[in-house]
């Protein structure tokens, strides 16, 4: 069975999945992480790939930009592929100033912009969290790894370039210490379908601090990031 989307058959990825948004993310972690690695997807240039690591099998694929993609390939991967695990490793903007370039956000709960849950029809606001088990376990690896995280909410939103680039700090009150734009969807699916899912993120720019990382850097240099999402894998 494939998809619009997604090449794959059946039996072709792991119950495990990393989700980086970047698809060259996903490659560069496939080419340089794991073993006796094989390509299953190259529609739209989404590459998705399968392998070893430490002797378990465990996928990586992109997802794109925003809600609508990784609504589209986080639903795939459960429904039609049985994905048990989806673990979202992607970029963030630093709304708290005490976070700094490079450091790693857990993202217990996803607050929005979006409109995504509206499909659901709920009589109120539903409130898009990880995965306990998969929460607990990342601080854990990074814990005994010597790795610096700060748990905490993030926003995600539609906008990159906001029109009222101050609306940051409405979001910084409530205490959300980072944006990015896909975490909500990914939450919302895996709750929808009772699987695990976690946002693990590297500070690509802080908003607060007027500073950002180079292209380069996000495609290739959050290996703090991929390591606890590898181990936790």
């Amino acid at each position: 069975m494939t998809t619009p989307h997604n090449s794959a058959i059946k039996g072709n990825i792991a119950e495990t999945v990393l989700l980086p948004g970047d698809p060259l993310r996903a490659k560069f972690i496939a080419e340089n992480f794991l073993q006796d690695v094989e390509q299953f997807n190259a529609v739209r240039n989404m590459f998705g790939y399968t392998g070893t690591y430490n002797g378990k099998r465990v996928s990586v694929m992109g997802t794109g930009m925003g809600c609508a993609s990784i609504g589209i390939y986080s639903y795939e991967l459960i429904h039609m592929y049985g994905v048990k695990n989806l673990i979202r490793i992607g970029s963030c903007g630093a709304y708290d100033e005490n976070l700094k370039l490079f450091d790693i956000v857990l993202a217990i709960g996803a607050s929005t912009d979006t409109n995504f849950a509206y499909q659901y029809d709920l009589p109120g606001t539903f409130s898009a969290t990880a995965s306990w088990e998969l929460l607990s376990n990342a601080k854990k690896i990074a814990d005994e790894n010597g790795i610096h995280t700060v748990v905490g909410n993030i926003v995600t939103s539609d906008v990159f370039y906001h029109d009222s680039p101050d609306d940051w700090k409405r979001w910084a009150k409530m205490g959300i210490v980072a944006a990015e734009m896909e975490s909500y969807a990914l939450y919302c699916n895996a709750s929808r379908a009772g699987v695990n899912a976690l946002t693990i993120l590297t500070v690509s720019d802080s908003i607060a601090r007027q500073s950002e990382t180079t292209p380069e850097q996000r495609e290739k240099g959050f290996k703090d990031m991929m390591k606890i999402a590898l181990e936790l894998a």
